[in-house]
């Protein structure tokens, strides 16, 4: 694939709603595309990547852009919003590649939306990475074109069991509960046989559907089996309404976790004291120890990243970085903008950025290790790592009236 001409003003256009067209500029720019949720129930979480999209474009090129073939280039951002609708993003990943002919691509969010938008990269032979789909189901189909950041979901609670194990007083039952995507489904598949292994009782495997906002009813039979720890996968929303209702119905297990909402500062401004004691866990925190080639280390990103968009940047936007760092070293490994070039490229990446190591496997994902989180007194603590407990744990979780 030969270089797109620069369409734009600038290094960076962001294109919403059906996308706007890009806007003439002399500069020669590689192009990335991308279909996002900036609209609709997932909005929230899909403006991660559209900042962290955005921050790491114009980070690379303040540097002196990419070079390859003997040429230095500027980076481009053409991103459409999908408004949290599958069928839409697909219609607009085809679009991305067949009418503005971008020349790489970049991933929306959510493991389902992945999925299906990978399709069209395959296709295309257009490589994309991607850090909002973990489900194993992304990468079990032999593509060559798709690349994730995102750790395997089928191991997401797998540090989660194993500080359980380690607990001075370990839990005895566990309910695991799950919503109907293919996140969540995959989350929960691989969660099944750790427990097991593990020697926990699983007395609750309940699958509901995404976007429930009724909990009441699985509520009331963990409250009524006395379970010790409750496990959720899930989306934010629900893990909102997960919480609030366990208030209301005063059911305080020994500890609860969950896969979304700890790390993120707008779940703990939502609910306030209410998220105390919940365990979460994430592949990243900014640690000054990441260091990385653009943004110096993972604490100086932070610290850029929420002076330029007013909030703090949690896993899902280390690793929106990280996608665009990864292009942007391919392209210059491969010394080339030919799309399949640049994919052989990613596949032999090596290097450490802001988010971890970068390194993918033979199936196109990386595997970082999940860290145990904790809000404790309205702050993530770090809890529990490869290495063992970090700190301690605030469990078993108090009842709600003697909070």
């Amino acid at each position: 694939m030969v270089f797109r001409p620069a369409l734009l003003v600038g290094a960076l256009s962001i294109a919403l709603g059906a996308g706007l067209p890009l806007r003439g500029a002399s500069a020669e720019d590689i192009v990335l595309g991308a279909s996002v949720q900036l609209t609709g129930p997932v909005a929230n979480t899909g403006r991660y990547y559209r900042d962290a999209y955005q921050i790491a474009v114009d980070k690379i090129n303040a540097a002196g852009g990419v070079k390859a073939g003997g040429k230095t280039y500027k980076l481009a951002l053409k991103v459409y919003d999908n408004q949290s609708d599958v069928n839409l993003s697909v219609r607009q990943y085809t679009q991305l590649v067949t009418q503005d002919k971008v020349n790489l691509l970049l991933g929306p969010f959510a493991s389902n939306f992945a999925l299906a938008d990978s399709a069209v990269s395959e296709k295309y032979r257009i490589p994309m990475v991607q850090g909002g789909g973990a489900s194993d189901q992304i990468f079990a189909r032999n593509f060559k074109y798709i690349f994730g950041t995102l750790a395997p979901a089928s191991d997401y609670f797998g540090s989660t069991i194993d500080m359980m194990k380690a607990l001075k007083s370990p839990p005895k039952s566990v309910a695991l509960l799950y919503a109907d995507d293919a996140f969540d489904v995959s989350v929960a598949d691989g969660t099944r046989p750790k427990l097991k292994q593990a020697g926990f009782n699983t007395v609750m495997d309940e699958r509901y559907s995404s976007n429930a906002s009724d909990f009441n009813s699985l509520l009331s039979q963990i409250k009524a089996k006395g379970v010790d720890v409750v496990l959720v996968a899930g989306h934010e929303t629900e893990i909102l309404n997960f919480v609030r209702q366990a208030k209301s119905l005063a059911v305080a297990p020994k500890m609860y976790s969950f896969t979304v909402g700890v790390p993120s500062e707008d779940f703990r401004r939502a609910l306030g004291r209410d998220a105390d004691y919940a365990f979460g866990m994430t592949a990243w925190l900014p640690q000054a120890s990441l260091k990385d080639r653009w943004f110096g280390d993972a604490q100086q990103f932070a610290r850029e990243y929420k002076a330029k968009f007013g909030y703090d940047p949690d896993y899902h936007a280390a690793s929106g970085v990280a996608d665009v760092e990864t292009l942007a070293q391919a392209i210059e490994n491969a010394d080339s903008i030919d799309a399949n070039k640049v994919r052989d490229a990613i596949a032999k990446t090596r290097f450490d950025s802001l988010y971890g190591p970068i390194a993918f496997g033979a199936n196109g994902q990386i595997n970082l290790p999940q860290v145990v989180i904790q809000v404790q007194g309205g702050q993530v603590a770090e809890i529990y790592s490869a290495k063992g407990f970090v700190q301690t744990p605030h469990y078993p979780m108090p009842a709600w009236n003697a909070r």
